[in-house]
């Protein structure tokens, strides 16, 4: 018997849990300014967060999916993009949306019900949000060979969670982005939890990057909680792709400190201990006590950063609330060009609820 093939899955880290230096600093990370420009970005996703369950629980949003603890993720994914990269998010990178021009508003108006703030102003060619799970690779995929036959040096990167990795459409994703060596860039969080379903109970497998293997492309596994890791793995992985090397599986290891969504109630399925011991190497956490030691961040400046923070946060909301709601006919808008007998029944029903007053 002869080996005909061997893999390795290697991890990445430069930050350990008490923001100590665990490996050598990438070259961005050398400079001060642009490491305050990314913790400055990671908190003010944290303080939005908080005001939109906040707003989704006094009934002034409707479900909403956190993204707390996965700051550094959507940050050093954001960081290490080109403006011209396109990104396929599934629903609770904020973080990565907010870097790349998307507004707090725009978020707002999405999870208060109004498909209009899908119409980002900013990153035009970037994808809506992604409810249905996995798809978004697929549309990844499909810019990328639109880019590679435009001969555009452009990158699309897919977000997908440790729960789409169980997809048949990820696995499609990745089988035609490795056939067609294409420039695109998958990144699983892993944040434990698909929904109420541990990883363990989802795969048998010992990484998720791993998943990489069978699709004949590299796979890397990196410490999500590390904004240096995330933005230097992702960063070399998008420049490989630019350079015509192929695509690339990135799987970052996270936790949602988060219930999964303000529908769910993760104290059913999680334990307390386990939720106290992720709080310990949190992201903020991590980069703040490296900024600390490092001499540039007190607490006087991370109070008037969360008041800076909050100031802005406080804005989107107002201008969010202004908004004038859409009207039940937007619904029906724009799907026939000569709307079926079915539709106009639903949407006259839609009309008569909704002239009802609140409550009846």
């Amino acid at each position: 018997m002869k080996l005909v093939a061997e893999f390795k899955i290697h991890h990445r880290q430069v930050l350990g849990p008490g923001g100590d230096l665990v490996a050598a600093l990438p070259e961005f990370a050398r400079d001060s300014g642009e490491i305050l420009r990314m913790y400055r970005a990671m908190t003010q996703v944290r303080v939005f967060d908080a005001k939109a369950v906040n707003l989704q629980r006094t009934g002034q949003l409707g479900t909403y999916p956190s993204c707390l603890g996965h700051e550094a993720a959507h940050i050093g994914i954001g960081a290490a993009m080109r403006a011209e990269d396109v990104l396929a998010p599934v629903y609770r990178e904020f973080g990565t949306q907010l870097w790349r021009g998307v507004t707090m508003t725009e978020i707002l108006t999405y999870w208060g019900g109004d498909e209009c703030g899908n119409d980002f102003a900013v990153p035009r060619d970037d994808f809506a949000w992604c409810v249905p799970i996995a798809t978004q690779t697929l549309h990844a995929a499909g810019a990328a060979m639109a880019f590679k036959v435009r001969k555009e040096p452009r990158c699309a990167l897919a977000y997908i969670g440790d729960g789409g990795t169980s997809e048949g459409t990820f696995y499609e994703a990745l089988n035609l982005a490795g056939a067609r060596a294409l420039p695109v860039v998958f990144v699983i969080v892993n944040n434990g939890w698909a929904i109420s379903v541990p990883v363990a109970a989802q795969t048998a497998a010992q990484t998720l990057a791993q998943k990489a293997v069978a699709a004949g492309i590299p796979g890397v596994q990196v410490d999500g909680n590390d904004v240096f890791a995330v933005r230097d793995v992702v960063g070399e992985a998008l420049e490989r792709a630019r350079r015509g090397g192929g695509p690339a599986l990135i799987e970052a290891l996270t936790y949602r400190l988060s219930d999964h969504t303000t529908a769910d109630d993760a104290s059913r399925y999680r334990c307390a201990q386990e939720v106290k011991d992720a709080w310990k190497v949190e992201p903020l956490l991590r980069i703040r006590s490296f900024l600390v030691n490092a001499g540039v961040w007190d607490d006087a400046k991370e109070q008037a950063l969360l008041e800076e923070c909050a100031v802005k946060v406080d804005a989107a909301v107002s201008e969010y609330l202004a908004r004038p709601k859409p009207v039940t006919d937007a619904m029906f808008d724009h799907l026939f060009a000569s709307l079926p007998a079915h539709l106009h029944e639903q949407r006259r029903l839609a009309r008569k609820y909704a002239s009802k007053p609140s409550g009846h």
